[in-house]
């Protein structure tokens, strides 16, 4: 009788820890594919900027330091070789984007030009879909990372080193504050 208790406790405990490593399988591969899916909308926007940046340079040539930043930002978030240089870049870019959407605001003739008006509707939808792949990706990092820091299935997280993800936000207070364009 006990030998058959013993069979069935050591069933239960090799049925909880299939279950509890195939759950936390299924939360990293939602992490990852939510960031590709991001990702998307994310090189989207890196192929728009440069159109965006040729026409604005057409009529604010003299700010060539404004465009030169959205490059940078541009190019820096492109070439990140892990999520978190990818989350700072992303941060950078975002804040030289507002920059140069503010500069625009002082061209009247660049406001109407329908290039550079389809262009910004473009990327304001594009940014809209970031936003939210963004959110959904932080969910899914949320719930990934509470699976591997909770009792009893952290036990299965560290014995098969799932490792906790970062989550996309805004790192530097700077970039939650409104940007001012002075001439």
């Amino acid at each position: 009788m006990v030998k058959w208790i013993l069979l069935i406790v050591l069933i239960a405990l090799v049925v909880w820890i299939i279950a509890a490593y195939n759950g936390l399988v299924k939360l990293k591969n939602k992490c990852e594919e939510s960031f590709s899916t991001m990702d998307v909308y994310l090189k989207k926007r890196y192929d728009m900027i440069p159109n965006l940046v040729e026409t604005v340079k057409a009529y604010a040539a003299h700010e060539s330091k404004t465009l030169e930043g959205v490059i940078a930002a541009r190019n820096m978030a492109m070439n990140a070789s892990s999520t978190e240089d990818r989350i700072k870049g992303e941060n950078m870019l975002q804040g030289t984007l507002r920059s140069l959407f503010a500069v625009s605001e002082a061209y009247p003739q660049l406001k109407a030009d329908t290039g550079f008006a389809d262009l910004r509707n473009q990327l304001a939808h594009l940014e809209d879909e970031i936003a939210s792949s963004r959110k959904y990706y932080n969910a899914v990092v949320r719930q990934y990372n509470s699976k591997i820091e909770m009792f009893p299935s952290n036990l299965i997280a560290s014995a098969f080193h799932f490792n906790r993800r970062s989550m996309f936000e805004v790192n530097d207070p700077s970039e939650r504050e409104n940007v001012r364009v002075q001439f």
